[in-house]
């Protein structure tokens, strides 16, 4: 059976994509020392300076992890999905795509680097799925507290990583029961998989693979 992800022009696309993030370099990052990045991925006050300096760095999903996203999103036959970090929109593409599948949705994305958009919204519409996505630009916090649909389906944090906490919050009150949620990198934010695994947290979740969170919102 052939589908969106798996035919032009969106899998050709997709592997370009990944060919062009492995091999692009950032030396404003490799300036900085881990020990460094990873305190300001955890800060709540400093996040900012640390994605400036990265807005020419691809930071996408792996290959799993998009098609974990596509198979999610499918299988529950989401209509609605929520994305916070667009980046340059390699996982809004498995998403999208899955969208298309699915007969149709709407997936609503957030991206406070101005020019990280413009290269996603061209990869959307080289992938024929623009028309299924929205992204908003600016800080999510603002972007993602209004006009959301009132059921979600499918909520991904890709974002900062300090702020998965806040977003989670920000946007729980809609996500639906057995709604699921896909934490990329989570193991920067402590704080939030302390709440998601909580026994009393309304969520069931559990480590997925190496460097994703994967939970779903309980009735």
């Amino acid at each position: 059976m052939t589908t969106t992800l798996t035919t032009a022009p969106l899998a050709p696309l997709l592997d370009r994509l990944f060919q062009e993030a492995g091999a692009a370099t950032s030396p404003a990052i490799a300036s900085i020392s881990p020990e460094e990045r990873q305190r300001l991925m955890r800060s709540k006050t400093e996040y900012l300076d640390l994605y400036s300096r990265m807005k020419d760095l691809w930071l996408p999903v792996s290959r799993e992890t998009g098609v974990l996203l596509y198979q999610l999103a499918r299988s529950t036959n989401a209509r609605h999905i929520v994305e916070f970090g667009t980046s340059f929109g390699l996982s809004t593409l498995y998403m999208a795509a899955a969208l298309r599948d699915n007969g149709g949705g709407r997936l609503i994305s957030s991206e406070f680097e101005p020019s990280k958009i413009a290269r996603a919204r061209e990869h959307l519409a080289e992938g024929d799925v623009s028309d299924l996505v929205e992204i908003r630009e600016g800080d999510a916090l603002k972007t993602l507290a209004s006009d959301l649909p009132e059921s979600i389906d499918l909520l991904l944090l890709d974002g900062a990583k300090s702020l998965y906490n806040d977003v989670l919050t920000l946007v729980e009150h809609r996500l639906r029961p057995g709604a699921l949620i896909v934490a990329d990198n989570a193991d920067y934010s402590p704080e939030y998989l302390a709440r998601v695994r909580s026994p009393d947290s309304g969520y069931l979740s559990v480590p997925f693979a190496d460097d994703v969170e994967l939970s779903m919102r309980m009735g």
